[in-house]
């Protein structure tokens, strides 16, 4: 497993919430895509956690699971996919600015 402080956490982010979503859609099984979502984001708050500590690494989680539950309503008014696209790039960009870019580590 790579160390965390070398994890970039926005793809990571972007992957789950997409590929949560994509597993979901795709399988059928709501459960399974559940679970892609559920290991990026224990994947990513390692990382957050070894970067930044709790605080961002709870803001952060947040963030993210705070985007996969704001995707339902919003899908209902955009489309699935744009709901699902725009989360993931809030989420991501969050990542990124708080853990990820050069000026925080």
């Amino acid at each position: 497993m790579k160390d965390a402080h070398e994890v970039s956490t926005a793809p990571l982010v972007a992957v789950g919430l997409v590929g949560g979503f994509l597993t979901a859609r795709e399988t059928g099984i709501r459960p399974l895509g559940g679970a892609v979502l559920a290991a990026a984001g224990a994947y990513a708050a390692r990382s957050w956690y070894a970067k930044k500590g709790w605080p961002a690494a709870a803001g952060l989680s947040l963030t993210y699971l705070g985007g996969f539950g704001a995707s339902h309503p919003l899908a209902k008014k955009i489309g699935a996919w744009p709901a699902v696209l725009a989360v993931s790039a809030v989420s991501a960009a969050a990542s990124y600015v708080v853990s990820d870019s050069a000026d925080t580590k």
